[in-house]
């Protein structure tokens, strides 16, 4: 046994001595080998976060610079003078400056398949609703919060995002082009250079928020274009999608709502466990999805189908129906148009506002908008309904009026 060991490592030895003349030494080849070794197939892990090629870094780290006052005022003054001095324009923190060099947007002819753009809104909270039959319904809160359009990238410059295991289909590859969308704007002085070079096209400030959306040809909007709660209209279905809360590691009865076990009568130790988990059959195997404790939450997730019951124009509020859009409160989300089918637009008198709504010179648009079937706040609660019917005596109230028997 020793000396089969023995006679390896003198191979080994002379095998590296050989190595050496080359180009490498033997501790090079010593590295490759342990890089390229493989213990498992999921040894590789795929960051959570990187940006895309359309976005650069934004943070940037944050120093003391010792600032007089004079300074600091200078500087205010400099950003007041390209954006416009602060200010707070539908309860968001934004600039007043107008936007340069914003051309004129004009309709689109509606056509099957079209596709505009989405918009960023942040999650403000939840409020019960009534119908016209007494229905109460609960509806959750989403503001639209200062959108622009960014930047717009053709079709055939769109690189589609890989994630784990899913692709963009091919079919849409070439068919739609990017549109990028930025959500508050903020100072320029809580990003870096780079970040803030994305809008310099555009004549925005920079954004706390940007995010890309698939869109068709026909509906590009020009860089600078305001987005706003009238780009949906009551009554419309759209898709919401958010990041669910973070809830760590769960049992089964929080992550997946089993019921658990008994109290007492010979349960011990396991009331709140998951029971068996065996598959049956004579299989000695656990089958793939089997519900088991785990990690909850975090994930990105789409709530499709949901209605717009209301739209507050004064501060760009949706009212969607459901309580359970994902995300905590100020969290951001993604109101698309609703991509179920029986919910597509099938007529051209029932588009919606293409590429966007585009305000006309003295429309003015009532605070409140309501869909047809809910019951505004500020109307009548009871309806009332007179009718003149005549009366009707029957036999027994003649006889009873002429003073027969009872």
């Amino acid at each position: 046994m020793m000396a089969a060991l023995r006679a390896r490592a003198i191979s080994l030895f002379q095998g590296i001595l050989c190595n050496s003349k080359s180009n490498s030494s033997a501790l090079d080849v010593r590295f490759q080998v342990c890089v390229t070794q493989v213990r498992s197939h999921k040894i590789i892990q795929i960051p959570r976060f990187r940006h895309p090629y359309w976005h650069v870094r934004k943070d940037r780290s944050h120093y003391s610079e010792n600032l007089t006052a004079e300074n600091k005022e200078f500087i205010q003054e400099t950003i007041a003078k390209e954006f416009g001095p602060p200010t707070v324009v539908s309860g968001v923190q934004t600039y007043g400056s107008p936007v340069k060099n914003v051309t004129k947007v004009e309709p689109v002819e509606w056509f099957p398949g079209i596709r505009r753009t989405s918009t960023i809104a942040r999650k403000i909270g939840i409020q019960p609703m009534w119908l016209k039959d007494g229905t109460r319904v609960m509806c959750t809160l989403l503001q639209i919060v200062d959108n622009h359009v960014v930047k717009y990238n053709p079709p055939e410059n769109v690189i589609p995002l890989r994630r784990r295991e899913k692709v963009v289909p091919k079919k849409a590859l070439g068919r739609y082009g990017a549109l990028v969308v930025g959500a508050e704007s903020a100072d320029p002085q809580e990003f870096t250079k780079n970040y803030c070079g994305l809008f310099r096209e555009s004549g925005l400030p920079p954004k706390r928020r940007l995010a890309r959306f698939l869109i068709s040809p026909q509906a590009v909007l020009p860089p600078g274009t305001p987005l706003n709660a009238m780009h949906y209209r009551a009554g419309d279905y759209v898709d919401v999608t958010g990041f669910t809360i973070m809830r760590g590691f769960q049992g089964v009865m929080k992550r997946w709502g089993f019921k658990g076990m008994r109290a007492t009568h010979g349960v011990t130790k396991t009331h709140r466990r998951p029971g068996n988990i065996g598959a049956g059959g004579g299989k000695a195997r656990v089958w793939p999805g089997k519900k088991m404790p785990g990690h909850m939450g975090g994930k990105t997730r789409t709530l499709r189908g949901l209605k717009i019951l209301r739209i507050n124009t004064e501060y760009n509020v949706l009212y969607v129906i459901g309580q359970n859009v994902p995300g905590q409160i100020n969290s951001y989300t993604y109101i698309h148009d609703c991509l179920l089918q029986h919910r597509w637009v099938r007529e051209a008198k029932d588009a919606r506002p293409l590429p966007t709504y585009i305000p006309k010179e003295g429309e003015t648009h009532p605070e409140d908008i309501y869909a047809a079937d809910v019951h505004p706040f500020d109307g009548s609660s009871i309806m009332y309904e007179v009718v003149d019917t005549p009366t009707v005596r029957t036999g027994a109230k003649i006889a009873k009026a002429k003073g027969g028997k009872k």
